[in-house]
C-alpha cells in the first residue's frame, strides 16, 4: 500500500469498546460527513465463529468506516481482514493500545507494542490478503519500555512490513495497576513524542489521540501530524461534531442546529423500533446533545426514564424535546 492511496481525514472518531456501535455511527454522521468513523475492536474468534452480520453490518450512511481488529494470530488477521474488506469497511486497524486485562490474555493490544515483529508479521499477513489501508493504533510504550526510541524502533519494524499509517494515543500504558479508565487519563500526554515521530518518518501518515476535546485543540495539532482522533468528547459532547466539516475541513455545508440533528434520527429510530430495537439503544448516543444547553436534563431525564419501554419510538423523543422548549419559554 503506497501513501498516496491513503485517504487522509484530518478527524476521526476512535473506536470505544462498548460505545462505537453502528447506532452511535449513524449519529455521528449525521454531524460530520468527511470525518473517518470506527467500530469497537472486534476479537478475530468472533469474526471467524460468531454472528458476523450482527457483528459487521453497518448502514450506508456511515461510510467511510474502519473496522479495528483484535488478535495475534497472523493467519487469523488476514482472515478476518479479507471479510472485513468483501463486508465493505474501507480500512482495517489492528488494536496494539488496549491495555485491559482480559486483552492481554489474549496476548493482543497494548502489550503487542513490546513484539513489534509480531506486529509486522500481523501487518504483512493481513496487507497481502485485502486491497483497502491496513493501519495500527498503538501507544506511545508500555511500562517500562516507554522510551521515543522504543516507539520509534516499533514503527520502524512495522512500516518496513508494509504498515504506512500510525494512530498514537500519546500517553504510555501501564499493563498491571491501572483499568482502562485510568490509562486513558492518568498516564502523561507526550504529544512531542508524536510530532517527533512524524519529523523522523515523514513519509508516514501519523494521526495523534489523547487529551484533544475542543476544535481549538484539534486545529492546534494539524501543523504537527497527519490528523486527529478525538474519542470520549464524541460522547460527552456530541454536538463539537457538528462544526468539524465547515471548521477543520473548509466544507461550505451550513451547520445543523441540535434540534435539526435530533429530527434527522426520528425515521431512523422507528425503522430499528419496528425490528425491535429498543429506543434507549440508540438514543444514548444523543443523550449530551444539548449538553450545557438549558433544559438538558428534562431531555435526558425524559429519554432515560422511559427509552426502555419496548414500545418507546420516535415519539419519546419529540416529547423529549417538547418538555425541553416548555423549560426555555
Amino acid at each position: 500500500m503506497v501513501i498516496s492511496s491513503l485517504p487522509r481525514y484530518l478527524v476521526s472518531i476512535a473506536p470505544m469498546m462498548d460505545y462505537s456501535d453502528r447506532h452511535f455511527r449513524y449519529i455521528m454522521r449525521q454531524m460530520t460527513k468527511k470525518s473517518l468513523l470506527y467500530t469497537e475492536m472486534i476479537n478475530t474468534q468472533a469474526i471467524i465463529h460468531g454472528d458476523r452480520p450482527k457483528l459487521l453490518d453497518f448502514s450506508p450512511e456511515e461510510k467511510p468506516v474502519a473496522l479495528q481488529l483484535g488478535g495475534d494470530n497472523p493467519s487469523q488477521l488476514a482472515e478476518c481482514a479479507k471479510i472485513v474488506e468483501d463486508w465493505g469497511y474501507d480500512e482495517v486497524n489492528l488494536n496494539v493500545g488496549c491495555p485491559s486485562a482480559r486483552v492481554q490474555n489474549g496476548n493482543f493490544g497494548a502489550c503487542l507494542m513490546a513484539q513489534p515483529q509480531k506486529v509486522a508479521e500481523c501487518i504483512e499477513a493481513m496487507q497481502k490478503a485485502v486491497n483497502i489501508p491496513v493501519t495500527v493504533k498503538h501507544r506511545i510504550g508500555i511500562d517500562e519500555q516507554d522510551s521515543y526510541e522504543h516507539m520509534a524502533n516499533f514503527v520502524k519494524v512495522v512500516a518496513q512490513a508494509g504498515c504506512q499509517k500510525f494512530v498514537v494515543h500519546a500517553r504510555k500504558a501501564w499493563l498491571q495497576g491501572l483499568s482502562p479508565k485510568e490509562n486513558r487519563n492518568i498516564p502523561p500526554l507526550r504529544y512531542e513524542d508524536v510530532y517527533r515521530l512524524k519529523r523522523e518518518f515523514p513519509h508516514l501518515t501519523i494521526e495523534i489521540n489523547g487529551g484533544i476535546t475542543t476544535l481549538e485543540q484539534i486545529k492546534a495539532q494539524l501543523p504537527m501530524v497527519d490528523g486527529v482522533m478525538i474519542g470520549r468528547v464524541a460522547c460527552d459532547n456530541p454536538y463539537l461534531l457538528a462544526r468539524i466539516d465547515q471548521e477543520i475541513y473548509g466544507d461550505d455545508t451550513p451547520i445543523r442546529s441540535r434540534e435539526e440533528i435530533v429530527y434527522s434520527v426520528l425515521d431512523y429510530v422507528d425503522f430499528w423500533g419496528d425490528r425491535h430495537v429498543k429506543l434507549n439503544t440508540i438514543m444514548r448516543h444523543l443523550l449530551q446533545i444539548f449538553a450545557g444547553q438549558p433544559g438538558t436534563k428534562i431531555w435526558k431525564r425524559h429519554l432515560t426514564e422511559n427509552g426502555y419501554n419496548p414500545d418507546a419510538n420516535s415519539q419519546l423523543i419529540r416529547e423529549a424535546l417538547s418538555l425541553r422548549e416548555l423549560v426555555n419559554s
